[in-house]
């Protein structure tokens, strides 16, 4: 199959990179050039233009930073020149608004298009083993899924135009939020004089287990091994999940839906942004709710 793969970041590199282990003849493009290398050091052709990339293609897969930028790439170099037997592939995080405008304006041309956002971060993306959730029409999600399974570990509809969009944003926030409360036990827990892995002993097997403990614990040298281990680098970025914490606010306030804990940790992350800490992993906002950590030898 051919497929145009457009936006080659941290997570559509390794996206782009499956697709073209997986047989696929996968053309792609970027701006950055550091990007477009590593593509084409893990099979894939070049494009010049996001349009020429899709000329001809049975498959159009795009991964960008920003609602804008979605429908300024969908309007200006898709639709109408991919094919329209294309099935359209956003795997962006966008707003829910311009996930279901995109996509009436893409059926409006002839276009089948879902919008499958993903959970799993940057290993997951260069492993395979990202999760989708996928909006769209039935037939849209069954022209996708061959696609998205090579890509990932789980792809799950979760209904119609904008619907992946919804589950990414509410999944999101509620990862936040799990991970600040997550920060907040562990600072008070030492600050309490309880030995770390001890804490962790106990509470991943207790009441209070979450994902962000045991799979993700912010404690350099407890639990599994995280960004926490390498200085808070290689994971996900608290810039982008204070992006998608923007994007649950601003699509709670136009549902009109209560969402205290998300509008929390949503400010607390604007502050350690704020601080310097927007490339640094999320789970670093542990060394904001604490001024005075530093991860003390025996907890290694």
């Amino acid at each position: 199959m051919k497929i145009a793969f457009i936006g080659l970041g941290n997570m559509g590199g390794g996206m782009a990179a499956n697709l073209a282990k997986a047989g696929h003849e996968v053309t792609a493009f970027d701006l950055a050039e550091p990007a477009i290398e590593r593509a084409r050091g893990n099979g894939c052709a070049i494009a010049t233009s996001a349009a020429e990339a899709v000329a001809g293609a049975d498959a159009v897969v795009t991964m960008l930073p920003a609602g804008k930028h979605v429908a300024g790439v969908y309007r200006d170099s898709v639709i109408g020149t991919a094919p329209k037997s294309a099935i359209l592939i956003d795997c962006s995080t966008i707003d829910v608004a311009t996930a279901r405008e995109v996509e009436e304006v893409a059926s409006a041309a002839g276009y089948t298009m879902v919008d499958a956002p993903v959970s799993g971060g940057i290993a997951a993306a260069d492993a395979g083993t990202l999760t989708f959730m996928v909006g769209g029409s039935a037939d849209g999600f069954a022209q996708a899924q061959p696609i998205l399974e090579k890509m990932g570990k789980a792809v799950i509809h979760a209904g119609a135009a904008g619907a992946g969009q919804a589950a990414k944003i509410c999944n999101n926030m509620l990862l936040g939020a799990a991970m600040v409360a997550t920060c907040e036990a562990f600072a008070l827990a030492k600050k309490l004089g309880l030995d770390l892995q001890t804490f962790y002993d106990i509470s991943s097997k207790a009441s209070g287990q979450s994902w962000s403990m045991t799979s993700y614990c912010p404690v350099p040298g407890v639990g599994p091994d995280t960004p926490a281990d390498r200085d808070y680098e290689g994971g996900f970025a608290a810039a982008l999940m204070l992006k998608d914490m923007k994007l649950a606010m601003e699509a709670a306030q136009e549902a009109g839906a209560y969402t205290p804990m998300g509008a929390e940790a949503e400010e607390i992350y604007q502050r350690f942004v704020d601080r310097g800490g927007a490339s640094k992993d999320f789970s670093a906002v542990i060394q904001m709710i604490d001024d005075s950590w530093v991860p003390p030898q025996e907890d290694r």
